[in-house]
């Protein structure tokens, strides 16, 4: 436990902070229960599928190829069907609507969409297909692939949305609707900012459009030292291996608890459109509770997908 966890408490959920993926499924049966996450093949991707699986799942985890998803299931434990590996490179339109068709060709029912991968802080700018690689990776794939899964979801199934407090950082616009491909003024945690904004404001508007039943929300996953950090500075990375991180950083378990709590935990099934932090909803910004720009980022969004 970290030298914050510390003086941390559960919230009105019963769980907190210091609560890992194992603790908020505890006594669970997850047996019959189908989940896709993308990113499963490392860090909050991969232990979300190995608690899932351990409580009975099937497991549709989806990295940039077959053979990287299926090399992260290769430790886990879990019946001949319980993970599935699906190639999805996020930043490439085609590979996800590739992902979906294979997807709605299997008729699978999907009890929960856990958007987990993402980049972060790139240190310059880069470009692909016209848009920012954070924003078109981060946001634009999700939505692709979320979208086109809505007709596969269960009745009571649940979107699952892996935002962040940086949210906070985003540019002042909030989220730049004629910049997305990032030419004036680059910041590599603005612009991490702003695509993690539009995960969060993605699920809220898909909150409004989904049917009684189903689900969306997004989630902070809190501060831990994945892969994710790979294009931070190297003092940065440094901290967060010393005394600093130990201070304050959560571990992957405790990371990981968040979204799995969400996605699975029957308390949080009639909850949607909110914000989770440590297991409990919480504020978002102003401009994470903004339901025009929401709004007008999803018709952006749709606009931009239809072109590419």
């Amino acid at each position: 436990m970290s030298l914050y966890g510390l003086f941390q408490r559960p919230g009105p959920s019963g769980f907190g902070y210091n609560s890992s993926a194992e603790d908020v499924t505890a006594g669970l049966d997850l047996t019959g229960k189908t989940y896709l996450i993308t990113g499963c093949n490392s860090g909050l991707g991969l232990e979300t599928a190995r608690v899932l699986a351990l409580r009975g799942a099937r497991v549709i985890g989806a990295a940039r190829s077959v053979d990287k998803a299926a090399a992260s299931f290769a430790e886990l434990r879990g019946g001949a069907n319980a993970h599935v590996p699906l190639a999805c490179e996020l930043s490439e339109p085609e590979s996800v609507r590739k992902a979906v068709a294979t997807l709605v060709a299997d008729s699978l029912v999907i009890d929960a969409i856990i958007a987990n991968a993402g980049i972060m802080a790139l240190p310059k700018a880069t470009v692909s297909h016209g848009l920012e690689l954070q924003f078109l990776t981060n946001h634009i794939g999700h939505h692709l692939l979320v979208t086109g899964l809505l007709g596969q979801l269960a009745k009571d199934g649940r979107v699952v949305m892996l935002a962040s407090s940086a949210h906070r950082q985003a540019y002042s616009e909030g989220i730049r609707l004629d910049d997305l491909d990032a030419a004036r003024n680059y910041s590599a945690w603005g612009s991490y900012g702003q695509s993690k904004l539009a995960n969060l404001l993605f699920a809220r508007e898909l909150a409004k459009r989904l049917p009684a039943g189903q689900s969306a929300n997004s989630v902070h996953p809190g501060v831990i030292a994945t892969n994710l950090g790979r294009h931070m500075p190297a003092f940065m990375t440094a901290l967060m291996k010393t005394a600093g991180g130990a201070i304050a950083l959560k571990s992957i378990p405790q990371g990981a608890a968040t979204q799995v709590y969400v996605a699975t935990h029957p308390a949080a099934a009639t909850t949607t459109g909110a914000y989770w932090a440590d297991c409990n909803v919480e504020r978002a910004s102003a401009k994470g509770e903004d339901d025009a720009l929401a709004a007008a980022l999803w018709a952006k969004t749709e606009a931009l997908v239809a072109g590419l």
